[in-house]
């Protein structure tokens, strides 16, 4: 469980990292811009529930949170690479290169082929095996009906998953310019309700940096 906590502390870190590098680089007039990118850390925060969701459900107990959290995790997962590549396409070529954009839209269409694929591979096994519950089937036989469509299905889930990773590796440029530090401002010397209790300055006159503030 704590692997777990700390990866999903990691995926926050980064969607929060850069959904501030993208507030500070583009003007406040872009609103397409900061709307997707507003969009994006929405997103990605549901993708990183979804992620704790199917670690801590595993397919066999229950199956159907199981597939509520494989949803969240893929699904809004190609929402959110979507989202990005949309960010990429409205911030090329002043902010980074073209370049960069057909990469991150090459990972995207090949994340969504593969969503489909697996979609329709997992109808042709579940329609050619009726009544069975596939959810408890961990060992395939080759040649057993079923089979291909059950590998195929394998192979597409696992080219979705190393796509987002894939997508993951296109920030590492993008991470290395910005700096994400967290600043606690105390207003108050107590933590009641009360106004007759007196308000102390805070740590540091005069700076008022919020939290997570992301420094370029």
């Amino acid at each position: 469980m704590s692997d777990l906590s700390h990866c999903e502390s990691w995926f926050d870190t980064l969607w929060v990292s850069k959904y501030k590098q993208v507030q500070a680089l583009t003007d406040q007039g872009e609103t397409r811009v900061h709307q997707l990118n507003l969009l994006g850390i929405i997103l990605g925060w549901t993708n990183s529930l979804g992620m704790c969701v199917v670690g801590n459900f595993q397919k066999t107990t229950p199956f159907s949170i199981h597939i509520v959290g494989a949803v969240m995790t893929f699904g809004v997962g190609a929402l959110y690479i979507l989202v990005q590549t949309g960010v990429s396409y409205w911030m090329q070529p002043h902010v980074h290169s073209k370049s960069m954009f057909w990469v991150r839209l090459s990972i995207a269409i090949r994340r969504h082929v593969s969503i489909i694929s697996m979609f329709v591979s997992s109808m042709i096994m579940y329609s050619k095996l009726p009544g069975m519950d596939l959810s408890k089937k961990l060992h395939w036989i080759p040649g057993e009906t079923g089979y291909t469509a059950h590998l195929i299905s394998t192979i597409s889930e696992c080219s979705l998953a190393f796509s987002f990773v894939y997508f993951f590796f296109t920030y590492i440029r993008d991470f290395q310019k910005i700096n994400l530090r967290a600043e606690a401002t105390l207003h108050s010397s107590h933590l009641y309700e009360s106004t007759h209790y007196s308000v102390i300055e805070p740590l540091n006159p005069g700076e008022d940096s919020p939290l997570l503030a992301g420094s370029i």
